[in-house]
């Protein structure tokens, strides 16, 4: 690997506060582009226009500068970049590989075997063969193939998955006309030149989608290196909703290098939570020191 062509990102959503687990994601992130000598850039991916704040934006980019992780460059603002996601989208019509789909969660729901009970639903095709239905809005979704795709994660090593049989055609633009997840960011890696994406396990099944749609588009898939989540007592993963853990509280009752500290700590890079910069762990850091187990971590700070 040319390491002086590593380009890491970080792409949070501003819909809250950050919180302990996103910081451990732009950690991780931060520390794998640069134990390399890479770069490390910062997305904001503010494509929801209901959910997205730009005092979130803000709040973010402070709590990053606040606990020393400096990106490189000029943050790019998703809600900013509506005419490239309109151009590959046009150019995916053209080629016949999308439709409107019609379906509520409801109906999806409904057509869910008994079997299919871990909450995730795989569309069945249902509105791929309707004929056109003028005044109607739906979602539109790409076909995908049936057949199995290998992902090589950079963590958890090599998994295969069939798009077909265990997501589906799925949304790239939403009934709404928001630009769906999955466009956005396959589209922003490639013209962003990122090279690696560090994220968290829990979208280990965004990787197969996001290098179809990569490859539908004439684009080089970035190395997925995904690692395991933040979770609290319950064994659920943090959220914003774990207000004790949120950086606005962080702030409050610990430094920086405190915070930095418990995560190097979870992390598997040192032995213990003593106080520590993001520049003075990376000689340390090393993905075979990272757990793959789901970490519990306390809710004091």
């Amino acid at each position: 690997m040319n390491y002086e062509l590593t380009k890491g990102r970080f792409a949070p959503s501003p819909t809250g506060r950050m919180h302990l687990g996103n910081m451990f994601c732009a950690l991780l992130s931060w520390l794998s582009a640069k134990s390399k000598g890479g770069e490390w850039l910062l997305r904001i991916e503010d494509i929801d226009p209901d959910r997205s704040r730009k005092e979130y934006a803000d709040l973010l980019m402070d709590d990053l500068d606040w606990i020393g992780l400096e990106w490189d460059g000029e943050p790019v603002f998703q809600s900013q970049r509506s005419d490239i996601y309109e151009h590959y989208f046009h150019q995916l019509q053209l080629r016949g590989v999308t439709y409107p789909c019609y379906c509520t969660r409801t109906d999806l729901l409904a057509s869910q075997a008994p079997h299919e009970s871990d909450g995730r639903v795989v569309y069945k095709g249902t509105c791929r063969q309707l004929p056109p239905q003028p005044g109607r809005k739906g979602a539109i979704r790409l076909m995908v193939a049936d057949h199995d795709m290998v992902c090589a994660d950079g963590h958890y090593g090599e998994y295969v998955v069939n798009l077909s049989r265990q997501v589906g055609d799925f949304i790239i633009r939403r009934k709404d006309g928001a630009w769906a997840y999955q466009l956005a960011v396959v589209i922003d890696d490639a013209l962003m030149g990122v090279t690696e994406v560090v994220r968290g396990r829990d979208l280990l099944l965004s990787t197969p989608q996001q290098m179809y749609l990569a490859e539908m588009m004439g684009f080089t898939s970035p190395m997925f290196i995904h690692f395991p989540l933040l979770c609290n007592r319950e064994g659920q993963r943090l959220s914003k909703r774990d207000k004790s853990l949120d950086m606005g509280c962080l702030r409050q009752h610990c430094s920086a290098r405190q915070v930095i500290g418990r995560l190097a700590f979870y992390a598997g890079l040192t032995p213990s939570p003593d106080p520590i910069s993001p520049k003075e762990l990376l000689p340390l850091f090393s993905w075979e020191c990272v757990p793959r187990e789901d970490i519990i971590v306390s809710s004091r700070v």
